[in-house]
C-alpha cells in the first residue's frame, strides 16, 4: 500500500544526493541536482519509496561511471490546478548500454551481458523493485543510453500538488544581497546559481579566483558592493593555503566567504576557513542547508555566537552505517520517527568521511561490510580523533550474530557498545540516551510475537512478526521483505559457489549478510537456518554440511511460499 503524504521534491532529491555524495567523490565524480524553476515543489505521494528509487538509480550511476558527471534532474512536463506531470531523471557519463542490454535491464535477476558483469557489481535487482513501485504509482520508468557515452534513467510520474509550506525563516533575510560565484563545472555552476537566486541573492559569476577578487575590489565601497563570495573548489584547482590567503583578502573587503568542496576533501579545506560549520559546506549544496548557513554567515557575530538549545532538549544527531540498504532504511526510519536527525551511509569508508566532515552525537556501525569493515572504520576514526586530540565519539556496533570472543574483539577495536539485530525502537532509544544523554520520543509499545495456534516450530513466512520487527509500520515491513526476496536468488548462488570452492570465509560472510537481512523480516525459519549455519562454520564444527543443506532448503521454501502469497 502506497503512502499519500505531503513532501518537498527539491529536498527529497537533494537529501538523496547528500547521502550518496561520498561514494561519488571517492571516484572524483561531480554530483549535481537540477530542479527546474517551474517545477512544483510541494507534492503529495510516497516520499519513502521515491527516495528508495532515486537511491537505486544514483547508486547504479556511481557504480558504472569511471569519470565525469552524474546529474539528477526534476522538471515539469505538464500540469493542471491539482496535479503535476513530472520527469525525474538520473544522467551519467558511464559505460552506457546497448539496445539488447536495455531490453533485459528491468527483467528480474538479469545483469546485462558479460561485459557489464565484469564491471564492479551488477545493475542491481533494485531496478526491478523500482519498476514495480513506479508502476504501482501509475508512472513509467525507462532508460536512454549509448554504449561508451552514458545513460539517462528517467521516471515519468503524475502526482497531486500539495499546499505550499512557508519556507523556513532564519535570523537574517538574504534578499537584495549580492553574491560572487565561482564554480568551474558548468552544470554545478548552473545549479548553484539557481540555488542562490532562490535564496534571494543577486549573483555574478566569475571564471577564476583572481577575477573574482578583482571584481569584489572594484565594487568595494560602491552601491553595488558584493556581500558574499560562494566558491566551489577542489584540491586539484586550488590548494587550501592559497585559498586561505584569498579568503583573507576578500574578508578585508567586507565580503563574507563560503566554500563548497567535495566530501572527501572536507578535512583538507578546514585549514582554509575560520568557521568550519558555516563557511565550509559539502558538494552538492542542499538549498535548505545553504540558506541556513548563508544566513548565519552574514549575521552579526553576537547572533552567530548564540548557543543552541540545552543538550537535553535538542534532537540527537546519529550516523547510521550499513552496507545493506534494507537494514539502513529500517534503522533510519525508526530513529527519525522518534525524532532523531539521521545521516545514513553505506560502508566503512563513507563512515570515516562523514565523521571527518560533520558533527555527530552517536554512530551506529554495522560490523561486517565489504572494503572497510566496522572494526577498521572504528580504528580509523579513533586514530583521526587522536591526531586532533578530540574526545571520542560514541560508536555502537550493530551485529546479526556475535559470539562472546567476537564481542570482546568489537570493544577492543574501539567500539563502546554493541546491539544484536533485530533492534527495536526501545533498544535504539535506550542506547541513544545511554551514550548521548539525549532523549528520543517515547517508542511505540512493542508488539508481542505470537505464533499461530497449533503451529510447532518456526514459520516460513510470518507477517505478524515482520510487522512487529518494523515497529508496526506495515509499509516498512513490506519494503524490508521485498528487498530480502529480491536478493535471495543471488544469495543462494553465492553460497553454492563458495561451498563448491570450499571457501569458508566467503561462506561465513555471505551467510552473515543474509542473516542480518532476516533479522528485520518475518522469516523465522530462514533466520534460524542462517544462525545455525553461521555458528557451526565459525566453530569449524561437525554437521556443517547438514546445516548448509537445511539453509538451502529454507531459501527454497521461502521463495515458494512468497510466490504463493504474493
Amino acid at each position: 500500500m502506497l503512502d499519500n503524504i505531503p513532501f518537498n521534491l527539491r529536498d527529497l532529491l537533494q537529501d538523496t544526493l547528500t547521502i550518496l555524495a561520498p561514494a561519488a567523490h571517492a571516484k572524483q565524480l561531480e554530483l549535481v541536482s537540477l530542479v527546474y524553476r517551474d517545477t512544483p515543489l510541494a507534492l503529495s505521494g510516497d516520499p519513502l519509496r521515491l527516495r528508495q528509487i532515486l537511491t537505486n538509480l544514483v547508486s547504479n550511476a556511481i557504480k558504472f561511471t569511471r569519470e565525469g558527471t552524474i546529474v539528477a534532474r526534476a522538471m515539469l512536463e505538464d500540469e493542471t490546478e491539482e496535479h503535476a506531470q513530472l520527469r525525474i531523471s538520473v544522467q551519467d557519463t558511464g559505460i552506457g548500454l546497448s539496445s539488447q542490454d536495455v531490453r533485459a535491464l528491468f527483467q528480474a535477476f538479469s545483469q546485462a551481458d558479460n561485459s557489464l558483469s565484469r564491471q564492479p557489481g551488477g545493475t542491481g535487482l533494485g531496478l526491478v523493485i523500482s519498476k514495480r513501485l513506479i508502476e504501482q504509482m501509475g508512472g513509467e520508468i525507462g532508460v536512454d543510453s549509448t554504449p561508451g557515452e552514458g545513460s539517462e534513467f528517467w521516471i515519468s510520474l503524475k502526482l497531486p500538488k500539495a499546499r505550499e509550506d512557508k519556507e523556513e525563516s532564519f535570523n537574517i533575510p538574504l534578499g537584495g544581497l549580492r553574491a560572487a560565484v565561482l564554480e568551474h563545472h558548468d552544470l554545478a555552476r548552473q545549479a548553484l546559481e539557481h540555488q542562490l537566486e532562490d535564496c534571494g541573492l543577486q549573483t555574478t559569476v566569475f571564471n577564476n579566483l583572481e577575477n573574482l577578487l578583482n571584481g569584489v575590489t572594484a565594487a568595494h565601497e560602491t552601491p553595488s558592493a558584493i556581500d558574499l563570495a560562494v566558491l566551489g573548489v577542489t584540491a586539484l584547482e586550488i590548494s587550501p593555503e592559497r585559498l586561505r590567503q584569498h579568503i583573507w583578502d576578500l574578508e578585508n573587503l567586507n565580503c563574507k566567504v563560503m566554500v563548497l568542496c567535495p566530501t572527501t576533501e572536507h578535512a583538507l579545506f578546514q585549514l582554509a576557513v575560520h568557521d568550519v560549520y558555516t563557511q565550509l559546506q559539502a558538494k552538492p549544496a542542499c538549498t535548505r542547508k545553504l540558506q541556513k548557513a548563508l544566513s548565519e554567515l552574514i549575521a552579526p557575530r553576537a547572533i552567530r555566537a548564540d548557543i543552541g538549545p540545552p543538550l537535553s532538549s535538542r534532537a540527537p544527531r546519529v550516523l547510521c552505517v550499513d552496507d545493506n540498504p534494507a537494514n539502513l532504511l529500517l534503522v533510519q526510519t525508526l530513529l527519525e520517527d522518534m525524532g532523531a536527525e539521521v545521516v545514513a551511509v553505506e560502508g566503512g569508508y563513507a563512515a570515516v568521511n562523514a565523521v571527518q566532515q560533520e558533527a555527530f552525537d552517536l554512530v551506529l556501525m554495522d560490523v561486517q561490510m565489504p572494503g572497510m569493515d566496522g572494526r577498521q572504520a572504528t580504528e580509523a576514526i579513533r586514530a583521526w580523533e587522536a591526531e586532533r586530540n578530540q574526545s571520542s565519539l560514541p560508536i555502537v556496533a550493530l551485529t546479526a550474530h556475535a559470539m562472546a570472543n567476537e564481542k570482546r574483539s568489537l570493544l577492543q577495536s574501539g567500539m563502546d557498545d554493541y546491539l544484536t539485530k533485530p533492534i527495536s525502537e526501545r533498544q535504539l532509544a535506550q542506547v541513544v540516551l545511554k551514550w548521548t544523554g539525549l532523549a528520543l520520543r517515547n517508542p511505540a509499545p512493542e508488539r508481542q510475537n505470537e505464533a499461530p495456534e497449533g503451529h510447532v516450530g518456526p514459520l516460513v513466512l510470518d507477517h505478524e512478526e515482520g510487522l512487529r520487527l518494523a515497529a508496526g509500520k506495515a509499509d516498512l515491513a513490506a519494503d524490508m521483505l521485498a528487498m530480502l526476496l529480491a536478493s535471495l536468488a543471488a544469495d543462494r548462488e553465492a553460497i553454492r559457489v563458495a561451498r563448491a570452492n570450499q571457501d569458508i570465509q566467503a561462506l561465513i560472510e555471505r551467510i552473515h549478510r543474509l542473516h542480518g537481512a532476516t533479522r528485520y523480516c518475518g522469516v523465522p525459519q530462514l533466520r534460524t537456518a542462517c544462525q545455525r549455519a553461521e555458528t557451526l562454520l565459525k566453530q569449524n564444527a561437525a554437521h556443517t554440511e547438514e546445516a548448509l543443506d537445511d539453509l538451502d532448503k529454507a531459501i527454497i521454501r521461502l521463495e515458494s511460499e512468497a510466490r504463493v502469497t504474493a
